[in-house]
């Protein structure tokens, strides 16, 4: 049995075959970077991370490309409230964002594309869309025509009378049609903008995901992945823009994560009723967080509540329990005796159900009953006068090593490793701007330089202010 994804296109299980046969490209819609991300944020994020970690298990090479939308009226308006530039809170909530995504085990993407890079890459693709007469000029705004593209709503399953609900689009009677779309926003006073054929602007929300994903994944991609709220209208006209500019097909699959709720409604920040993730994380281990998040089947529905929270720190206890035990026996797994024992056949078994469950649509769920099915029979064996060998033991730590580290919810700690480690690191830092200052008073620059470029590439930035240097640690 190959692998099956659901295709929100198509609505039903299809084959998962990449377009590539070696190499699998993944689109994953960011955050809108104006405040920290909450823990709905984070399901979606972290749906993305153990895709590709799955994916990497099975032995495909993986690009995974998750934009960062750092241009948009939220930042606009919330850097207005602060009293802060637009540009100056998407670079702060930019590192928050790593920051939070490092602390909840999220690899990073091979790319992060930010919206302000690649304005000339939008651009080059609204005049496509005008030349094709697919796009219009009102007061140096442009604006998508939806009436030019035959299959417009075929994402979202709506018919043409119902493609304004749920839109939310800004009345605006210079519309040929109320659906069309900006593309190109006509600059306003005190407005990040930048210079195009049309006149001075910024972008529209959805050209910037259509033009992130081609530039870095090509016109075709094998997976576009986001939450259920991006399905219509932002998926539905990243399809229609970049299809009718490029005549085809712009995702092959699909994926939209549910919402995670808190007493029974969306977790948003629309909605006021948010959890931050970095708040979670405060009070829960990493782990935990993550076996809550994928307690549940990504397509289903997940409520926040502290008897989940509770169960998941129960039966991370209990995987934890299991293999300190079981660590004694780690090492290189013996060939299989003629006979099979009992635990090694339940170590089979649940190698068999784990892939199964994630082959099928990336039912985490399934494969977490896998795992625990597993952890019950080692344990069985362990306090019983059961007579299994030292290789099934070993067999049975390597298997759920591997599983767990497939969904992130067994290794080294990020928080306790910070924990750990930060004063260290802090102290070697602090050691080495004090060379590098007596380097500046000798004016030996050569050193000064070498130790700050040093630094960089670690990821620590150097700062020179009146006050002395000061250091950061940046994506």
């Amino acid at each position: 049995m190959g692998m099956k994804i659901y295709n929100s296109l198509s609505r039903q299980l299809e084959d998962f075959v990449p377009l590539n046969p070696e190499q699998v490209s993944i689109y994953s819609c960011g955050p809108t970077v104006y405040d920290y991300i909450h823990m709905g944020n984070a399901r979606t994020a972290l749906v993305t991370d153990i895709i590709r970690r799955y994916l990497v298990y099975k032995g495909y090479n993986v690009k995974l490309v998750q934009n960062l939308t750092d241009i948009d009226d939220k930042i606009i308006n919330r850097a207005a409230e602060l009293g802060v530039s637009a540009k100056q809170l998407a670079c702060e909530k930019c590192e928050d964002f790593f920051q939070d995504s490092q602390r909840l085990g999220i690899q990073p993407a091979d790319v992060h594309p930010k919206a302000t890079e690649h304005i000339p890459e939008m651009i080059d693709l609204i005049q496509t869309l005008l030349d094709k007469g697919a796009a219009y000029v009102i007061d140096g705004s442009v604006y998508y025509r939806v009436n030019q593209f035959a299959e417009y709503g075929k994402l979202s399953n709506r018919k043409p009378e119902d493609l304004l609900a749920g839109a939310r689009v800004e009345v605006d009677e210079r519309k040929e049609d109320p659906r069309d779309f900006d593309m190109w926003k006509a600059a306003k006073p005190d407005e990040p903008s930048w210079e195009s054929p049309w006149g001075s602007g910024r972008p529209g929300w959805h050209i910037e995901c259509s033009a992130m994903a081609m530039k870095h994944l090509g016109e075709t991609i094998d997976i576009h992945a986001g939450g259920e709220d991006l399905l219509f209208p932002h998926h539905e006209n990243e399809i229609a823009q970049s299809e009718l500019a490029t005549g085809a097909t712009f995702a092959r699959y699909w994926m939209h994560v549910a919402f995670l709720k808190i007493d029974g409604t969306r977790m948003g920040k629309s909605e006021q009723n948010f959890i931050l993730l970095r708040d979670a994380l405060d009070n829960y281990p990493t782990e935990v967080i993550r076996h809550f998040l994928i307690s549940a089947h990504y397509r289903h529905p997940l409520d926040y509540n502290q008897e989940s929270l509770t169960k998941s720190e129960g039966a991370l206890r209990r995987l934890n329990n299991c293999l300190d035990a079981l660590k004694k026996y780690a090492g290189p797994v013996e060939a299989s005796q003629t006979t099979t024992t009992p635990l090694q056949q339940a170590v089979q078994e649940m190698k068999a159900q784990f892939t199964q469950a994630m082959d099928t649509d990336f039912n985490t769920a399934q494969a977490l009953g896998a795992i625990f099915t597993l952890v019950s029979a080692v344990n069985r064996s362990l306090t019983s006068d059961s007579e299994e060998t030292d290789p099934a033991f070993a067999q049975a730590y390597q298997a759920l090593i591997e599983t767990c580290q497939v969904l992130g919810i067994y290794g080294p700690d990020p928080q306790k490793s910070d924990d750990n480690n930060v004063e260290q690191r802090d102290r070697l830092v602090h050691l080495l701007l004090e060379i590098r200052q007596d380097a500046r008073e000798r004016k030996d620059w050569e050193t000064s330089d070498k130790i700050r470029d040093r630094l960089q590439e670690l990821n620590i930035e150097i700062k020179d202010t009146r006050e002395g240097a000061t250091w950061k640690i940046v994506p």
